[in-house]
């Protein structure tokens, strides 16, 4: 089956179902599978357990899922840039698991490598060790994590070749890579789709055998959360 798909909805119309477990890469809204993210807003899917650093803002992003009601339990390390988010978690129709960001990221690794459990210092002595198995090591007292493995994997890419290789840049590289490897299946949108060789190989951060379907991502503005300058000094003339 070619890997290039003809669109976002091609790409996701027999792997959606209700009640799976979805992983999405990006950082805010920096690197976020958007044209991804809308197919599966637009399929109807619901009972999502959805994967990711944060679900976006209000209106963009991961959080067009919670304005649909799509969603029911959400596996992040932070959410303070959604309000609707924190609507539906005090009115307990969002169930939600936190996990510190380094933890989070490294539990998507595991579970990319096979790896289905770890131990790690991060959060001992915290509500997130509450109802996990402790052990010490030399000395020191550590909490299991579990990997994760999603049904379904959502990324962004800068640049793709139709193998599935994919090239990341700058910011939007985040959670990405960890995320790719995290998916049953992996569906990537690119900016970039070259012809196989035209990646230097040095620049593959995801190899193409963890991609299994790939698409043009459209044109569209970058949005960011906050944006934040500050005023130019006023310069006195000679």
């Amino acid at each position: 089956m070619p890997k290039v798909q003809t669109s976002a909805r091609e790409a996701l119309h027999d792997v959606l179902h209700d009640g799976m477990v979805l992983a999405v890469g990006g950082f805010g809204l920096s690197g976020i599978p958007a044209d991804l993210i809308d197919a599966v807003r637009a399929s109807g899917v619901k009972d999502l357990t959805v994967v990711s650093n944060n679900m976006g803002v209000d209106g963009k992003g991961l959080g067009v899922l919670l304005e649909a009601g799509q969603v029911r339990k959400v596996i992040a390390s932070y959410v303070g840039e959604n309000k609707l988010f924190a609507e539906q978690f005090l009115a307990g129709v969002l169930e939600v698991e936190f996990s510190p960001q380094g933890t989070l990221a490294e539990r998507l690794r595991a579970g990319g490598a096979g790896i289905p459990a770890f131990y790690t210092k991060t959060g001992v002595g915290t509500l997130i060790a509450d109802g996990k198995p402790l052990a010490d090591f030399d000395g020191e007292t550590y909490l299991q994590e579990r990997g994760i493995v999603a049904d379904v994997a959502l990324v962004k890419a800068w640049r793709a070749d139709t193998l599935g290789n994919l090239e990341y840049r700058f910011t939007a590289r985040n959670f990405n890579p960890v995320v790719a490897t995290a998916g049953r299946i992996t569906i990537a949108e690119a900016e970039v789709i070259v012809e196989p060789g035209d990646i230097d190989p040095n620049h593959v951060i995801t190899p193409g055998v963890y991609v299994q379907r790939l698409i043009q991502a459209s044109a569209r503005v970058k949005d960011i959360e906050q944006r934040t300058v500050r005023s130019r000094p006023v310069l006195a003339r000679a």
